[in-house]
């Protein structure tokens, strides 16, 4: 936007790489407009990992949002957790990957028309459930459901969006797979409170 160019879209900043997936219009608040998002807000993620990073379209996140990814563990099996083997000489020795592998929480998925708050965290192999919002500074070590509200640290659910019929209805109707003329002229009932606008859309 010309009037605040620190609004990034994510899904451009994404392209080339193997390990991430960003829906459309998801954007970053880049007060400082560096653009590397991936580089600087996602930590720990190698391509050696395996761990993928799936962020769904419509997503707002704040300024200062970390998203920690497996690359970042520690093997927790044995007395320390210091990571002797990545320093070598010597010190690899009868190290076993199975017990860093072991520790991994598998990809990072961020469902759609998520707001995640300023400086919240995100640690490695959560599922953030469509329509949620992650309060500002949280810490979500956990899943969080469809359009639940989470704060604190750990992140814990302060409380559900909606009633559970109308959460279901919406994750049936999941208006952000629609096509954008389809969205476009449902707009009203799309930001308004009325389900059955929203069924009704055409």
């Amino acid at each position: 936007m010309p009037q605040y160019k620190g609004t990034t879209f994510l899904r451009p900043l994404a392209e080339g790489r193997t390990n991430v997936e960003v829906g459309a219009f998801t954007y970053y608040d880049d007060r400082d407009e560096t653009e590397d998002f991936f580089d600087r807000n996602v930590l720990h993620h190698f391509d050696f990992i395996g761990d993928r990073l799936h962020i769904g379209p419509f997503c707002a996140l704040a300024y200062g949002v970390q998203i920690h990814m497996n690359g970042g563990t520690h093997a927790m099996d044995g007395f320390s957790t210091f990571p002797f083997n990545i320093f070598a000489n010597g010190w690899e020795t009868g190290f076993d990957p199975a017990t860093w592998q072991a520790v991994h929480k598998g990809d990072t998925v961020i469902g759609a028309d998520v707001w995640i708050g300023t400086e919240a965290k995100l640690m490695p192999g959560v599922t953030i459930g469509a329509g949620a919002i992650i309060a500002a500074h949280s810490v979500v070590t956990r899943d969080v459901a469809p359009y639940a509200v989470v704060a604190g640290n750990p992140a814990r659910e302060v409380k559900r969006r909606f009633d559970q019929p109308t959460i279901e209805a919406l994750l049936d109707i999941a208006w952000w797979h629609w096509p954008v003329e389809k969205i476009s002229r449902n707009l009203n009932a799309i930001r308004g409170a009325d389900l059955d606008a929203l069924k009704s859309a055409d």
